[in-house]
C-alpha cells in the first residue's frame, strides 16, 4: 500500500474490509500527514507496518504499528509472524494504539480481556495441538523472600525450569508483594532469580489450561503481579541475567529500577503462539520504550541484549 493510499483509508469514513497486514513504503518527499488522521488508526483492523528510508516526516510513524528500515533484516520475519498470526497481530496493534491513553489498571483490563479472547482462538488451538502439554510437573516453593533491614529480597526459586511463570509462583509472588506493600517496616524490594536465567517467561504448559477464558481473565485480574508492582509506594529493582523473555520482562519493566547483566536476553515471544503478551507487557513496556519498539519486539520475535535494552530504555543500567 502506498503512503497516500494509507491516508485515504483513514480519511475513509466506509470501514476498511482488508485484513491483512499492508506494508507501506515511506520515503523523503512525502508531506507531513494531517496530524488528526493518527487518531484514525485506532480502529483500522489490520496492522500497518512502514518501511522508511529514514528521511520521512516522524508524524507518519504515528501512522504505523511498527516501523522498519529499509534494508533492515527483520522485515521478512516481521511479515512471516504477522501472516502467520494475522489476529493475534492486529489484537496486539489495537492494544498499543490505545496503550498511552490507558490507565494502568484499565491497560491490564484491556490487555487480559485480549489474551482471554485469543485463548479461545484458532491461531493458539493450532499452536497448543502441535505443542501439547508435559504431563510431569515438580514440586517445591517458587518464592523465596528474605529480610535485609528494611528490604525485602524475592528470589524465584525454579531454576530447572528457567523461573518459568506459573500460577503457583504467581500466587507466591502475589502473596510476597502484599506483604511488601502493607508492611510499613518494608522499605524497598529487590527481585532476582535463580540459575541460568531471571524469568524465561511463562510456563507454556500451563497455557490454556484454565476451564474457560472468562474465568481465566478474572483470576489473570484478582492475581495481577504487574498490578501490584505498579502501585507498590516503594522502590523496587529487578536484576537481570541469562533468558528474561515473555512475563519474565513484562514485570520487570513494572518496577523502579531494571538492573540487567551482560548475558540477559529480552523477547517478546507471544505472537508465535497466537497470543498478546499476557503478564502486562502492552502497558509496561511502552512505558519504558514505547509502542512501536514493543511492536517490534512482539511482531519479530527478535532477541535483544543487555545493551540494546539500555539503549532503549528498557533497563536502567548493567552490572556484572
Amino acid at each position: 500500500m502506498s503512503a497516500e493510499a494509507l491516508l485515504a483509508e483513514l480519511r475513509s469514513d466506509v470501514p476498511p474490509e482488508r485484513s491483512v497486514p499492508v506494508r507501506v513504503p515511506l520515503h523523503g518527499g512525502l508531506g507531513a500527514p494531517d496530524a488528526v488522521l493518527a487518531g484514525r488508526l485506532a480502529s483500522l483492523p489490520f496492522v500497518v507496518v512502514g518501511v522508511t528510508d529514514g528521511r520521512v516526516d516522524p508524524r507518519w510513524l504515528e501512522l504505523c504499528d511498527v516501523a522498519l528500515s529499509v534494508g533492515d533484516p527483520t522485515i521478512d520475519r516481521v511479515e512471516e509472524n504477522l501472516a502467520a498470526s494475522p489476529v493475534a497481530a492486529t489484537t496486539l496493534a489495537l492494544l498499543l494504539r490505545g496503550a498511552e491513553d490507558r490507565s494502568i489498571t484499565e491497560g491490564l483490563v484491556a490487555e487480559s480481556a485480549s489474551y482471554s479472547v485469543l485463548q479461545s482462538g484458532p491461531e493458539f488451538a493450532a499452536w497448543r495441538a502441535a505443542n501439547p502439554p508435559r504431563t510431569e510437573h515438580d514440586q517445591g516453593p517458587r518464592v523465596r523472600t528474605e529480610r535485609r533491614g528494611g528490604t525485602l529480597l524475592i528470589t524465584l526459586t525454579r531454576p530447572a525450569r528457567l523461573n518459568a511463570l506459573d500460577a503457583q509462583m504467581r500466587d507466591e509472588l502475589v502473596e510476597a508483594l502484599a506483604l511488601a506493600a502493607a508492611g510499613p517496616d518494608v522499605t524497598s524490594v529487590e527481585w532476582r532469580g535463580e540459575g541460568r536465567a531471571f524469568c524465561a517467561g511463562g510456563d507454556l504448559d500451563e497455557f490454556g489450561s484454565r476451564p474457560d477464558p472468562a474465568t481465566a481473565h478474572l483470576v489473570r485480574l484478582q492475581r495481577s503481579v504487574g498490578r501490584l508492582l505498579a502501585q507498590i509506594e516503594k522502590p523496587t529493582l529487578t536484576y537481570l541475567h541469562g533468558p528474561s523473555m515473555g512475563s519474565g520482562i513484562e514485570l520487570a519493566a513494572f518496577t523502579t529500577t531494571v538492573v540487567a547483566a551482560p548475558d540477559t536476553q529480552i523477547a517478546l515471544p507471544e505472537i508465535g503462539l497466537g497470543l498478546v503478551p499476557g503478564a502486562g507487557g502492552t502497558v509496561s513496556l511502552p512505558r519504558r520504550i514505547g509502542r512501536l519498539r514493543t511492536a517490534y519486539l512482539a511482531f519479530s520475535g527478535s532477541v535483544i541484549d543487555a545493551a540494546t535494552a539500555l539503549e532503549w530504555g528498557l533497563v536502567d543500567r548493567l552490572e556484572d
